[in-house]
């Protein structure tokens, strides 16, 4: 390239306008751009047996009135990318996004080896977007994170030879240059990196990642007229286009050919370049595409078939009890790291006490682990013919692991014990002061489990400086200066020693030694460190979030942030909430008896009082400035006012929690099943059963696009949008 722009610079008249130097890959960086996909791109539904996969397709050949042609294919585990091509000329390469938007990802694509930036051949279309799948191969996988772990020995270097710390300068190398988990994350996270904002070692690493993505084209999107007949014609196209294609494809006359190809990868998955997460079977011949058309999600002539997942045999080399922010004592395996799904798993867990005997497994059992859902790690059980007579059975131990409380059910009938001791058991306050601080509460970024711990657990001084998170918003530096924690291993949880001295390895997060200036000016002895000052700022600017957050930064049973969101709206304040009886909490929609009995039982603990008390004196603001009162709220209306909307699946921009209270927001009932009362379902990924009972009861299904434009503008928005769909 250097050459080429040498060359140019000397003889500007050989540089014509299709030189490489004046691509889009040597322009400013228009990263996260938002790209309108010219036609939507659609998700897959799932399938995860082989009667179901053989039940679609017959069902699909209902559909088309005959017996079809098949083609499979590996269903790639990467990130889906839209290449938009104007007379042969790619203009744009974006991301799936919500399937209409999606995020421009141009600059770096056109980096990725074989994205060809003009096709090859001839007879190119006006305009045509090529569907593909962007990953890592596994060899270029192992390699990238080699590359991670020498530079991050280079950090460690650099770092030691200025006299850091070896624990401050272990974090800043794993932050800076972390171990990638798996290829899928580490193909859509190189994909979307912003290079021109790099330098150095991070350059260095950016440039291996970009280097290590690969493409194989799948598919397309818009194409006015294509000049072939079938899905294994377009992929010979693209080829001679110059584009790759997966050489992992095959046509089918039968179902038996599909589910023979199924079989087939199921015992060589791992023989591929590339980690696979199942099966495509798509109809071949494009007219009958068209033919049995599409849900609003998805079509009706392609489905994924989903290998089980994938089990492996690891050590089972103990079984932990910790105590969470409920009391809740929850026994979880610890392993011999193992790789599963992409991923290495150390941790499962085991649930409780009956679990741990139902699936018969002893500590130092070989076990089966696998991922449910390819996502949460589980043990099946032991492998019992490779015992050797060391194992041991796990008790389940009878005190707190904390504090010693004896443990118990909740209430008669309860299979989790639980510690009993709520105020003061360490455990606990430590769960409820991170929660405090977590997204779906007061959003406090510098208030996480380390911090947590500091507060409630310090090993100086012996008194915590909270032992309730009634006094979080009385913190002062003064408090937070003296404190030091025990140093613990990422990994396992247990406490770090001194490889020379045999002492605890101990730090101190919120101080710091004066600098040689201060010095000068006489300052001595310990200061804040920025991390004091940084999480007294969130403090002070969390008093004044919103209501709701209060209510579930609280941790009361069963409040959540769409229950937390309604009695807010309804109640305007804290005090409201509180004074009001049970029968009007429970009128409040998303509310109900249960959360009713919650709120009461909670109130009338004296402790839990103080919080309250506490939190206002502070300053926490506990009301919704210039709310007129109770039952206001219904009066306000919005512009989802009397309608009802399901959330479903994931849904781009939300999280689930999100999208109901974005509902209730709006003035609409987040309701949790479909109804013949339910106006509009929004169906994400993963919809499941309630997308089936909205097509069968004929309600309008929403995807993640047109679910924002209903809670922003309200129906007459989407109407007006698509005038037949209503």
């Amino acid at each position: 390239m250097r050459r080429l722009e040498e060359l140019e610079r000397f003889h500007p008249e050989l540089q014509g306008q299709d030189s490489p130097t004046l691509t889009v890959g040597a322009a400013q960086s228009s990263m996260f751009a938002p790209v309108e996909h010219a036609e939507r791109m659609l998700s897959l539904d799932n399938v995860f047996s082989l009667d179901e996969l053989r039940e679609w397709c017959l069902k699909a050949e209902a559909g088309a009135g005959r017996r079809v042609r098949w083609l499979t294919e590996l269903k790639i585990d990467g990130l889906a990318i839209s290449l938009r091509y104007e007379n042969g000329v790619l203009t744009s390469a974006a991301t799936r996004g919500d399937g209409r938007v999606g995020e421009d990802v141009t600059e770096n694509a056109v980096r990725v080896a074989g994205i060809p930036q003009r096709l090859s051949g001839t007879g190119h279309p006006a305009l045509v977007e090529v569907r593909g799948e962007v990953f890592i191969p596994v060899a270029a996988f192992d390699e990238l994170n080699a590359l991670q772990s020498r530079l991050r020995d280079r950090v460690l270097d650099e770092a030691r030879a200025k006299g850091v710390d070896d624990e401050k300068a272990t974090r800043s190398a794993l932050r800076r240059f972390p171990a990638f988990a798996n290829p899928r994350n580490a193909a859509s996270g190189g994909l979307r990196q912003q290079l021109d904002k790099k330098s150095g070692m991070e350059l260095e690493a950016g440039r291996a990642r970009l280097e290590s993505l690969r493409l194989f084209v799948h598919g397309i999107g818009a194409w006015q007229h294509p000049p072939v007949a079938s899905q294994s014609e377009v992929y010979a196209l693209l080829a001679e286009w110059g584009l790759p294609t997966s050489p992992y494809f095959r046509t089918s006359d039968d179902v038996e050919g599909v589910l023979d190809f199924v079989a087939h990868y199921g015992e060589h998955r791992h023989d591929v370049e590339h980690e696979i997460d199942g099966i495509v079977v798509k109809v071949d011949e494009l007219a009958l595409h068209d033919e049995l058309g599409a849900t609003s999600r998805a079509p009706r002539w392609a489905i994924a078939y989903k290998y089980p997942p994938e089990q492996v045999n690891t050590k089972l080399l103990d079984i932990v009890v910790s105590v969470g922010r409920t009391g809740r004592a929850t026994p979880f395996a610890v392993m011999a790291p193992a790789r599963v799904a992409g991923s290495v798993v150390r941790q499962a867990t085991l649930h409780n006490q009956d679990v741990v005997k139902a699936k018969g497994v002893l500590i130092g059992d070989t076990v089966v682990l696998r991922k449910a859902g390819d996502v949460i790690p589980e043990v099946l059980g032991p492998v019992v013919e490779l015992r050797d007579g060391t194992e041991r059975a796990f008790v389940m131990p009878a005190e707190c692991p904390e504090c010693g409380a004896p443990l118990a059910p909740a209430k008669e009938g309860d299979i989790d014990l639980r510690c009993p001791n709520t105020r003061s058991c360490p455990a606990q306050v430590r769960g409820r002061v991170e929660h405090i601080g977590s997204r779906g509460a007061l959003d406090i970024e510098a208030l996480g489990e380390v911090t947590a711990s500091a507060l409630t657990q310090p090993e100086v001084p012996e008194t915590p400086p909270l032992d309730t998170e009634a006094g979080l918003f009385d913190l002062t530096l003064d408090q937070l200066v003296p404190i030091e924690v025990v140093v613990r291993d990422a990994e396992t949880g247990e406490q770090k020693v001194d490889e020379k001295t045999g002492e605890l390895v101990r730090r101190a997060p919120f101080r710091r030694n004066p600098s040689a200036a201060e010095k000068k000016e006489g300052l001595e002895g310990p200061q804040p460190s920025a991390q004091a000052v940084t999480l007294l700022d969130e403090l002070e600017k969390a008093k004044t979030k919103d209501l709701w957050r209060f209510l579930v930064a609280l941790n009361i049973r069963h409040v959540g942030p769409v229950a937390a969101r309604a009695l807010a709206q309804w109640f305007g304040s804290l005090e409201a909430v509180f004074a009001a009886s049970r029968d009007d909490l429970a009128a409040v929609e998303g509310v109900g008896g249960i959360i009713a009995d919650s709120l009461g039982e909670w109130y009338e603990v004296d402790w839990h009082r103080e919080i309250v008390d506490r939190w206002r004196a502070a300053g926490a603001r506990l009301e919704i400035p210039g709310h007129p009162g109770p039952g206001a709220a219904a009066a306000a209306g919005g512009v989802l006012d009397g309608l009802t909307v399901v959330a479903t699946g994931s849904l781009e921009g939300y999280t689930r929690d999100g999208a109901q209270e974005a509902i209730i927001s709006a003035g609409g009932r987040a309701a949790s099943s479909v109804s013949k009362k339910t106006d509009f379902v929004a169906a994400g990924p993963g919809a499941g059963s309630k997308l089936a009972k909205a097509e069968e009861l004929g309600i309008r299904i929403l995807d993640a696009a047109q679910f924002r434009i209903l809670i922003e503008q309200g129906p007459a928005a989407l109407d007006a949008l698509d005038p037949d769909a209503g």
